[in-house]
C-alpha cells in the first residue's frame, strides 16, 4: 500500500511540475519534498519505528497529524506558524516604538484592527492559545510603550488590563471546521 500511493504522489509532483512549467512557474526545489503525512502516517510510522509523522507550514500554519478529543479520529491541527507570528510581533513592536506618542485612542484602534486581521485569518480550530499568545504579546509591548512616552504617572497593570479589553477583540476561533463550513454529512 505504501508503495502505490509513493508512486501516485511522485506522479502527482511531476505533473505539477509540468502544469507550472506551463505557466513559466517553478516550485522552489529545497521547499518541496514528499512526506508521509494523512490518517495512517502516525500507525505506519510507528510500526516502522520511525516516530511522529512529520509537519509542514503552508500558508502561515505549521500542519500536524493529530486526533480529536472527541472521538479519537484522525484531524488536521493548524497552528500558527513560529516564524510568522515573531516575525508579526516584530513589526508591531516597531511601528509601536514609533507611535508611542499618539493619543491612547488612537493606538487602540490601530493595535485593534491589526489584532482582528490576525485573529480573523489564524482563527482556526485547534489554533486559540496561539491567537490568545499573540493578543497577550500585543497587551505586554503597548504596555511597555506607554510606559516608556516619559510621563510621571506609571501605567498599572490595572488600567492597561482595561485598555486592553477595550480595544483589542478577544482571541476567539471565527472558522468552523471544514466538515461543519460545507455541510458535508458522511
Amino acid at each position: 500500500m505504501g508503495f502505490q500511493n509513493r508512486a501516485a504522489a511522485e506522479r502527482c509532483l511531476a505533473e505539477l511540475k509540468k502544469r507550472f512549467e506551463k505557466f513559466g512557474l517553478a516550485l522552489h526545489p529545497e521547499k518541496t519534498r514528499l512526506i508521509e503525512f494523512g490518517p495512517y502516517a502516525a500507525a505506519n510510522r510507528l510500526r516502522r519505528g520511525q516516530g511522529r509523522p512529520e509537519t509542514f507550514d503552508f500558508l502561515g500554519f505549521t500542519h500536524i497529524c493529530g486526533k480529536k478529543r472527541s472521538n479519537g479520529m484522525y484531524t488536521v491541527v493548524r497552528r500558527t506558524a513560529k516564524k510568522r507570528m515573531s516575525r508579526k510581533l516584530q513589526e508591531v513592536k516597531v511601528e509601536l516604538s514609533r507611535r508611542r506618542h499618539e493619543p491612547i485612542a488612537q493606538q487602540g484602534k490601530w493595535l485593534g484592527s491589526v489584532v482582528g486581521g490576525f485573529v480573523r485569518y489564524h482563527g482556526v480550530p485547534t489554533n486559540a492559545q496561539a491567537l490568545q499568545r499573540f493578543r497577550f504579546q500585543i497587551g505586554r509591548y503597548w504596555h511597555h510603550a506607554l510606559r516608556m512616552r516619559g510621563s510621571r504617572k506609571r501605567v498599572t497593570w490595572e488600567r492597561m488590563y482595561r485598555l486592553i479589553d477595550r480595544w483589542l477583540p478577544p482571541a476567539t476561533v471565527c472558522h468552523p471546521y471544514p466538515l461543519r463550513r460545507m455541510g458535508v454529512i458522511t
